[in-house]
Formats: structure tokens, C-alpha cells, sequence
């Protein structure tokens, strides 16, 4: 019984990965402004989830979690600041990296928030746990991260 599951959630995880993957890695690129460290950081995601064995109650928001945390991780240890992204580095149009850029230049929290709530549409509860903040304190980051995000994408536009 036990093989049959572990079965079953390797399955399930490998269906993830050849639907989710691409959109996991956009979003961990939009927090994190490193197309290296957002490919890392689902890589290992994917992998951990694998490890579980079939324990995983919801893998696909398990996997989304870890890959969040991961790229959190992994930008602590960072003592250089992102990159600026040119089109070319990451295969997206000019308008995505423009989004990118503005999502870079937000608070953490904030950019957090509006990337796993607004763009990979993980609910507040799930958002608050990643970051250890109050579902409340969720929404504060969404309202005044928005707010600075739309400024800033209006001064591009200008």
C-alpha cells in the first residue's frame, strides 16, 4: 500500500512539474530578480517534494511553498544585489521585465505577497505562513505594495 502511494505522489509531482514548472519559476523570478536563483529554488522544491515519499497532503502547494522559502533562503546569503534583467537573459518580452524590475525595486514582504497572492494566486493564509505574518498583515503588504507597484510602473510609462 505504502509503494502504491509514494507511486501515485511521484506522479502527481512529475504531472506538477510538466505543468507548473515554467509559471513557478516566473513567479520565484518575480520575487527574486534572478532567473538562476528562481531556477534553483524550483529545482530543489521539485526535489524535496520528491524525498517526502508520498507524505505530502497537497504537493502542489507544498512545492509552491518550498520554492518561496528556498529563493528567501537563498537571498540572504546573497551579499550582492539582482542583477538588472534585459530580455535576452530570460527569454520574457519587455514588458515582463519591466515588471520585474519594479517588482525588485518593493520591499520583500511586499513583493512577496503580490507575487505568490496576485500572480501564482496562493491564498492570504498560505502567503502569511511562508512569510510568519498575521493573514491581516497579508493584506496591509498587498494594498501599499500594489499601490508603489502601480506608481512605479506609471513612471515607466511616462
Amino acid at each position: 500500500m505504502q509503494d502504491a502511494a509514494v507511486t501515485q505522489q511521484r506522479g502527481e509531482i512529475e504531472r506538477l512539474y510538466r505543468e507548473e514548472s515554467e509559471r513557478l519559476w516566473r513567479a520565484v523570478l518575480g520575487y527574486s530578480g534572478r532567473p538562476d536563483l528562481a531556477a534553483d529554488a524550483v529545482a530543489e522544491a521539485f526535489a524535496q517534494a520528491l524525498a517526502h515519499d508520498g507524505a505530502l497532503r497537497s504537493p502542489a502547494n507544498w512545492i509552491w511553498t518550498a520554492a518561496f522559502r528556498i529563493a528567501a533562503g537563498m537571498l540572504k546569503q546573497l551579499s550582492a544585489p539582482s542583477p538588472v534583467l534585459e530580455p535576452s537573459d530570460v527569454g520574457l518580452p519587455e514588458p515582463v521585465v519591466d515588471l520585474v524590475r519594479s517588482l525588485s525595486l518593493l520591499p520583500e514582504r511586499q513583493r512577496l505577497t503580490i507575487v505568490m497572492h496576485d500572480y501564482a494566486d496562493r491564498p492570504v493564509k498560505e502567503v502569511a505562513s511562508v512569510l510568519g505574518i498575521a493573514p491581516a498583515t497579508v493584506y496591509v503588504h498587498l494594498s501599499q505594495g500594489r499601490k508603489r507597484l502601480r506608481e512605479l510602473l506609471e513612471d515607466q510609462d511616462a
